[in-house]
């Protein structure tokens, strides 16, 4: 997932430079900038626990690693489903309009917070039919 966000947040960053920029609206910019934003603090979450990780090596804080490192990521995974949805939003609003820029990034965040939340929550919970049992 580290690499995809990397990958995203670069293919953001290049956007300004392509000859269609320039058309963009106001709501547009605001909405690429915002996702610009989003995908910084997503790469920086993504990353946070590997340099946690290098700093408490064999400093018999494994605990607190795993826990504060489960946490930034849960954290980064909801700021990636922002930047996901935002994405659609503006690739859809460019590309077709409005109206249906908001009715498609409104069904990929209820598809995301499915399958990246609720998802693992109904697994966590145990077995899902008494056949799996």
């Amino acid at each position: 997932m580290q690499m995809g966000v990397q990958i995203l947040t670069g293919f953001l960053l290049t956007l300004p430079f392509q000859q269609r920029f320039a058309d963009l609206d106001t709501f547009q910019t605001g909405v690429y900038l915002t996702l610009v934003a989003l995908a910084v603090l997503s790469t920086g979450l993504f990353v946070t626990p590997v340099s946690l990780h290098r700093a408490l090596f064999r400093k018999h804080r494994k605990t607190a690693l795993v826990t504060m490192s489960d946490r930034i990521a849960r954290v980064g995974v909801l700021v990636l489903a922002f930047v996901v949805t935002g994405t659609v939003l503006l690739v859809v609003d460019v590309v077709v309009n409005r109206t249906a820029a908001l009715w498609s990034s409104g069904c990929a965040l209820v598809l995301l917070v499915g399958l990246w939340f609720l998802l693992p929550r109904l697994v966590a919970r145990g077995p899902m039919s008494p056949a799996s049992a």
